[in-house]
């Protein structure tokens, strides 16, 4: 197999855990109208576990080390489990652009605890393209907000959601140090699921009712933007900080809006494209490295020169 650099992986899983995020909103429209939120959750944490559980098989993945458990139990409670349920309700009692801009407080969080907990680097081009993309961000919130659209439940859970996914993430980066990227996944999924079960009534009760379409949207949540781009996202951020990796989610509110637009044939506003463009430079400033100067002939970096950013070397994955 052709020999591709590690950065190069890690970046192609961050670009397809963006991209299946982003389709995520598109098929949330369709199930939710179907499915209650704790039942859109469980199923889609079913069939994701389902998914991933064979893959396990085949690869022969046996259960992750002891010292990663914390890491997976608190990220499945927490990121699997909690704020699935939180989004779910959160979008029902409010319009899109206003649980988009709340929700979009958590790479901000995220960077803040990566830095408290984990020692993340804070470099001023990963502070500068958040700060663009934050920006962007709230410029598609509110030219996608509605009259009368909120309520104060509605922000409260989607900030519940928001502070939910960063402590979700942040758990989850020491456990990568110890398990594969397939292993953390799998199992944080399988921690959601058993948190998730209160409402396999409703689950049930709802299946019966609901349209082909929002049962099969609802799969497709579990396999795609959670079995597989979970598992993505777990292995880009194995090998990068989590403040980066926090800062690459705002290309998805961009990306939302071309799919609506493709997809569901809502027209976006110039507003809305100007937000959208906002925060994919914020994402591409935010992932910049600062070219590091060599003295001549010496091979050393420049007095005051970037020195890029080191990550220790992960559990290397099965092949």
């Amino acid at each position: 197999m052709m020999n591709v650099p590690q950065s190069r992986l890690a970046t192609a899983a961050a670009t397809v855990t963006v991209v299946l995020w982003a389709s995520a909103f598109v098929s949330i429209r369709s199930a939710g109208g179907a499915y209650s939120p704790g039942a859109l959750a469980l199923g889609r944490l079913l069939a994701g576990a389902v998914a991933l559980g064979v893959i396990c098989l085949v690869r022969r993945e046996g259960w992750p080390p002891r010292a990663a458990w914390r890491g997976i139990a608190i990220s499945g409670l927490l990121w699997f489990g909690f704020y699935m349920v939180a989004l779910n309700w959160g979008e029902q009692q409010v319009d899109a652009g206003t649980a988009a801009l709340v929700v979009n407080v958590g790479p901000l969080l995220i960077a803040l605890l990566g830095a408290r907990l984990l020692g993340d680097p804070m470099p001023p081009r990963l502070l500068a393209g958040m700060a663009v993309s934050f920006a962007g961000a709230v410029t598609v919130g509110l030219s996608m907000s509605g009259e009368g659209g909120s309520s104060v439940l509605g922000v409260a859970l989607c900030l519940l959601a928001a502070v939910a996914y960063a402590s979700g993430v942040v758990a989850q980066k020491p456990a990568l140090g110890r398990a594969s990227a397939l292993q953390v996944t799998t199992f944080g999924c399988l921690v959601g699921a058993v948190v998730c079960l209160p409402f396999a009534g409703q689950l049930v009760h709802e299946a019966a009712d609901a349209p082909l379409s929002a049962t099969l949207n609802m799969v497709y949540l579990g396999v795609f933007p959670t079995a597989l781009a979970f598992t993505t996202w777990a292995y880009a951020l194995a090998r990068t900080t989590a403040s980066r990796m926090g800062a690459t989610t705002y290309a998805v509110p961009a990306l939302v809006v071309l799919m609506s637009w493709l997809a569901l044939g809502e027209v976006p506003g110039l507003l809305t494209l100007a937000g959208g463009v906002l925060c994919l430079a914020g994402v591409a400033v935010s992932r910049s490295r600062a070219r590091t100067r060599t003295a001549s002939g010496a091979g050393a970096a420049a007095p005051g020169a970037a020195v890029p950013e080191t990550v220790p070397e992960p559990r290397p994955e099965r092949t």
